[in-house]
């Protein structure tokens, strides 16, 4: 203890000593010390450790003990006040979005995602299309505007109907896209229809561009036509956002016989239609055509996305408009994006062109088919209690919870029980109809996984 004290001693007086030093200095040798301060050796030794600890010393063996390099001293953190006042009121929230995006803890079990699970991703396919792309001799040269001709002719023909290549636009994903549509149809502070529920991140687009989202209720069959007239005419709007196929975060798919009225209203109120097809390539069962075909008059601005079919970094996708509207949204794209980067578009073309293509599809559409089924044989046997939707397309699944229930808590609680699901709330654009949970089944690793998942949430939801 009393060596301690001294040694503890020591390095106060030492530490006075090698502040007023520069960095670099020499300290006096051991010798020279425990002669100065008439200590032992233990004790200049301790002395020494404590002050390099502290960093204020350094010991070289051989050579001796040297002051260390002094750190910078902190600045005064900048006053970014003035700031607020410069930007003013307007806020842009991305919390759903990044909540989305972020990967859950380790351990934890995703049943919330908007991609597929890496094992479900063509990850061999991708590669050697990106490698036949990269070997292109104009594989960086800038490409057509619009988008790769070849490239336009196959989302032409996906669409179908009387699309045509000079239709086509081909832009940076599916967020990208519903970004331009959005600014180049409207000016902020205007209204824009959007299904209630819908999918999140065209509301974080919406709100961001100063637009205000109004809700058009959609059933277990989709938006509905009737509601959508009343929705216009109350509100003048001149734009509706819909999911024809395999809405998100419901699953629901509109019905031949409502994809015709919900034109009809459209027409009627000489209203643009904006058809998010991103689901038309994760059909379990088949589906009717997009809206595009059916449109005969340039209503519908048509966007269908590889991301979700895919891997979430191919972004490409692409806008089908015809007339002004057309030209103003490649205008708009232009001036904000110029184009998307042409590698990325000849990798999609040779990866659309190849033979393994449909096999992807078809392997991918048999995967989600059994993991919806398992998902849905796990709700029967550990929560039978709840209502569970069995969409037949897209990646997931709704689960209408009991009344009074809170799906935010309950999303919450279930995390720090090791499972990731959506609190179904954030998809309402106003206030929502009931306590939901949104249940991806495109995420997790296996069948067995998603049905751990579902356990692990009925342990929160009876426990």
């Amino acid at each position: 203890m009393q060596q301690d004290s001294s040694a503890l001693l020591l390095a106060d007086r030492l530490r006075a000593e090698v502040r007023s030093l520069r960095a670099g200095d020499r300290l006096p040798s051991s010798r020279a010390l425990m002669d100065r301060h008439r200590v032992s050796p233990i004790t200049v030794s301790r002395a020494l450790g404590v002050l390099a600890a502290e960093g204020l010393v350094v010991t070289r063996p051989g050579s001796g003990t040297f002051v260390a390099d002094r750190p910078a001293p902190a600045r005064e953190p900048a006053d970014l006040g003035w700031q607020a006042v410069a930007l003013g009121d307007r806020a842009i929230d991305a919390h759903g979005v990044r909540w989305l995006l972020t990967p859950p803890p380790e351990g934890t079990i995703a049943l919330s995602g908007g991609y597929l699970h890496p094992t479900l991703q063509p990850t061999r396919a991708l590669a050697a299309a990106t490698a036949r792309a990269a070997r292109r001799p104009d594989a960086w040269d800038l490409p057509p505007l619009s988008g790769i001709a070849e490239l336009r002719a196959w989302f032409a023909r996906t669409a179908g109907g009387d699309v045509t290549p000079a239709d086509v636009l081909v832009t940076s994903g599916g967020q990208q896209s519903l970004t331009t549509v959005l600014r180049a149809l409207l000016r902020p502070g205007s209204p824009v229809l959007v299904e209630s529920p819908t999918y999140l991140g065209v509301l974080s687009i919406a709100r961001a561009s100063g637009l205000h989202p109004v809700p058009v209720p959609a059933d277990e069959d989709g938006l509905r036509p009737d509601l959508l007239a009343e929705a216009f005419a109350m509100t003048g709007a001149r734009v509706v956002y819909c999911q024809p196929t395999s809405l998100n975060p419901t699953g629901a798919v509109l019905s031949p016989e409502r994809r015709e009225q919900v034109l009809a209203v459209a027409r009627a109120a000489g209203a643009f239609v904006i058809e998010d097809d991103f689901a038309r390539h994760l059909a379990i069962d088949p589906t009717p055509p997009p809206l595009i075909s059916q449109d005969g008059d340039g209503r519908v601005i048509h966007i269908l996305s590889l991301t979700k079919s895919v891997a979430p970094s191919l972004r490409v996708a692409a806008v089908i408009a015809r007339g002004p509207v057309a030209e103003r949204i490649r205008a708009t794209q232009l001036v904000e994006d110029f184009f998307p980067a042409r590698p990325l578009q000849e990798t999609v073309l040779e990866l659309v062109s190849s033979p393994g293509w449909p096999r992807h599809l078809r392997a991918v559409r048999t995967a989600l088919k059994s993991r919806r089924d398992a998902v849905c044989s796990a709700f029967a046997r550990e929560l039978p209690e709840l209502r569970v939707n069995r969409p037949t397309g897209g990646m997931h699944q709704w689960v209408r919870l009991p009344d009074g229930a809170d799906d935010v808590a309950l999303a919450e609680a279930a995390l720090r029980a090791g499972v990731l699901v959506s609190a179904g709330r954030p998809f309402f654009p106003a206030e929502p109809t009931g306590p939901f949970l949104r249940i991806s089944y495109s995420s997790a690793a296996s069948e067995a996984e998603l049905a751990e998942g579902v356990r692990r949430l009925a342990t929160v939801l009876t426990g």
